[in-house]
């Protein structure tokens, strides 16, 4: 999946001609030593991206991380280095860093969420609200940085919402049609509004209840109502100074799409060194 992906990044930035800029200003047989290196604080992923960037490009070139994914690095710290032919390195150079700052954006955004509940049992945790063709990577991002992956599409899980329940007819018969439906192995989550429908959903099985838009007052009550039975997964309104009191309530997940739709890139810089 990654060497698709970055083949076809490269093809859309190299387009028929090719680097014109680097093959214009610089001789076939150059060459050089890049470093990458972080300009602020993080955590990094797409180590394999970028490597894979470079010997698409260049089979030849010599592409050693410093750092795995998933590491923690601070302002200055070197991420990897390549070396060999100048121009392949400039050509590459792009794709290379747009993927390693946009994965590395959400890992690290995923990380302030997950440090400020590492004191609980709460995951932060994905949504399906990803890049269209970027949600295995972004979803590897999440845990690269401490998060866990919700499910990765329609078709690894029942989450029954609103929507689902009001055309089904109420919260029970939806379970109840999804169980008859499902196989053994899928498990079958249901969003509810209220400690109502909470009740209703624990009384036909749902393995996973979410807990929609309720502040930790009342999530604290539907943990105890919940007493163990179900996984609860609270949604909605998560931002930094909100998680920590809701990841206090007891609940087991807290789902946000901002890791991956709101999460800012991380700065990563490639400097040449002549050789």
């Amino acid at each position: 999946m990654i060497e698709d992906a970055v083949r076809a990044a490269l093809l859309e930035d190299l387009g028929r001609a090719g680097d014109i800029t680097t093959n214009a200003t610089l001789p076939e047989d150059a060459t050089a030593a890049a470093v990458l290196s972080s300009r602020e604080a993080g955590a990094i992923c797409g180590i394999g991206f970028a490597k894979t960037a470079f010997a698409l490009v260049e089979p030849s070139l010599k592409f050693t991380a410093f750092v795995k994914d998933g590491a923690r690095v601070e302002r200055g710290d070197t991420i990897a280095r390549v070396e060999g032919n100048a121009r392949a390195i400039l050509s590459a150079e792009r794709v290379a860093l747009n993927y390693l700052m946009h994965l590395s954006g959400i890992s690290s955004y995923t990380a302030k969420f997950a440090d400020l509940i590492a004191h609980t049992g709460a995951k932060v945790c994905d949504t399906r609200k990803t890049i269209p063709g970027m949600r295995a990577f972004a979803k590897y991002a999440v845990k690269c940085g401490g998060g866990a992956n919700h499910r990765f599409g329609l078709d690894d899980a029942i989450l029954i919402k609103d929507n689902h329940i009001a055309v089904a007819g109420g919260v029970a018969k939806a379970i109840l049609a999804a169980r008859a439906y499902a196989g053994h192995l899928v498990k079958i989550e249901v969003e509810v509004d209220g400690l109502t429908q909470l009740e209703e959903a624990l009384s036909v099985g749902a393995d996973v209840i979410l807990l929609d838009n309720m502040g930790p007052e009342l999530l604290e009550k539907a943990v105890k109502i919940n007493g163990g039975r179900a996984r609860l997964e609270a949604s909605g309104g998560i931002a930094f100074d909100t998680i920590k009191a809701i990841a206090e309530t007891g609940v087991d997940y807290i789902s946000t799409s901002k890791i991956t739709m709101a999460a800012p890139t991380l700065d990563i810089g490639l400097d040449i060194e002549l050789t």
